[in-house]
This record gives structure tokens, sequence and C-alpha cells, in this order.
């Protein structure tokens, strides 16, 4: 009998420890001094996306696609513009492949598709393109991956690209980023033209924007890339506006 309570007790402690962690996992966290949540834990107060293809559970934002019901390149948007700013958040996917990220300082492109363009902190389920800052939709004057995991990239007046190697490869960052299913930690600044992507507490890059088409305002959006079956999710999603 002694055995069997013993037994029924531990297995009573691991429900409860599972349960607890289910709950952290899926309570939002408050806010950090100084900062505004732009995502209640909720619903998806303040943000406009695709119908069908966003939902919110367990204090989590989900972009899914099927085979059968895949999307276009649609993106979750949150309403209001922001120029300079600090930005939290947390992504992780559920998938082994997809491809998503968020978008800053961009533009509305086609509000029936939810579609915008302009600066993308990236990543994908590869792990291929975390850390790296991207010109989607080549709004920011079609410069692709303007600044990659691992560097730290000028672009001069003159439009004229300037790499430098931070202080790890981009094979060495990569390491930082976890797997699929754990969460990863997001840290975006930017301030004036200098912008500065951080994962886990660790700079993967460093971008500097001096030419004429830096963009200095815009939306936020979260990225449900075309052509996957996947689904990625954002959490503790906060900002601080630097004045």
């Amino acid at each position: 009998m002694k055995s069997r309570l013993s037994l029924f007790a531990a297995g009573l402690a691991i429900f409860a420890f599972a349960q607890s962690a289910r709950a952290e996992d899926s309570a939002p966290a408050a806010p950090s001094s100084g900062f505004k949540s732009l995502f209640n834990g909720k619903d998806l107060t303040g943000w406009d996306g695709l119908e069908g293809f966003w939902t919110v559970k367990d204090g989590v934002i989900s972009g899914s696609e099927t085979k059968e019901h895949a999307a276009p390149q649609t993106f979750l948007i949150y309403k209001e513009p922001f120029s300079d700013f600090e930005l939290h958040y947390k992504y992780r996917f559920t998938t082994p492949a997809g491809n998503s990220g968020v978008q800053f300082r961009s533009k509305v492109l086609d509000p029936k598709q939810h579609r915008v363009g302009g600066y993308q902190a990236d990543c994908d389920a590869g792990l291929g393109y975390d850390g790296s800052i991207y010109d989607e939709a080549s709004v920011a004057g079609g410069r692709g991956t303007m600044s990659n995991r691992g560097e730290k990239t000028t672009w001069d007046p003159a439009g004229k690209r300037h790499n430098e190697p931070l202080d790890k490869s981009a094979g060495d960052f990569r390491k930082f980023v976890n797997k699929n299913g754990e969460w990863n930690d997001v840290s975006l600044v930017a301030n004036g033209n200098h912008v500065v992507y951080s994962i886990n507490g660790h700079v993967m890059t460093d971008l500097t924007d001096e030419s004429s088409k830096a963009q200095k305002e815009g939306v936020i959006g979260l990225q449900l890339h075309a052509g996957f079956v996947m689904e990625i999710q954002y959490k503790d999603i906060e900002i601080k506006e630097l004045k």
C-alpha cells in the first residue's frame, strides 16, 4: 500500500508540475517598466489580419496555413505606426517548415490581402534567417537581406553597402537560436537610422541605414509566408517608444 501511495503522490506531483508549466507558458507576461503591451493575451484587439489564418489561444497569437487552406503573402498588422522604439516579443515555430518575421517601419501595400512591405526582423523554421533584417516587398529600395546574421552593416548615403563581422560567425550565432517548439526572446531597437536585432540576449545583426531609401516610420506586422504548411506563434509583444 505504501508503494502505491508513493506512486500516486508522485503522479499528482508530476501532474501539478505539468499544469503549472502549461499555465506559465500560456499566461501573458506583464509589460516591462516603461513599455506598453501590444497584445492583451486574449484576442486580436488592435490588430488586423486576413480572416481564417490568425487565432489566439492560451495567450498566444498563432498564424497557420495548411496545404488545403493556403495563405497568400499576408500579415497580422498592428494598426498604430511607430518610428523610434524598443520592441520585445517571443516567437516559436511548431512545424518543421515555415518562414515568418516581424515587420517594422513598414507600409501597407494591399489592405485587402493585409500585405505590408519594409524592414523585417526575419526568422524561419530552418534557423537560416533568424537574426537577419530583410527588405520585404522591396519597399526599402529592393535591397534583399539588408544585414546578415553575424554582421554589422552600414548602407551609406550613396546606397553602397559596407559589412563588418561581429564577434562571432553566423553559424556560431545560430547556436543561440532555439529549436522548433521552444520560445525565442527578441529585442528589436530602431533608433534613428540604427537598428539592432537581438535574440535570446545576443546581438545577431547591427544595421545602420543612411541611404535615401531608409524607412523612418510605419506599422508593425507579423508575417505568415505564402507557400508553406506551417504554424508560427508570437506572444509577450511590448514596445517602448524612444523620444
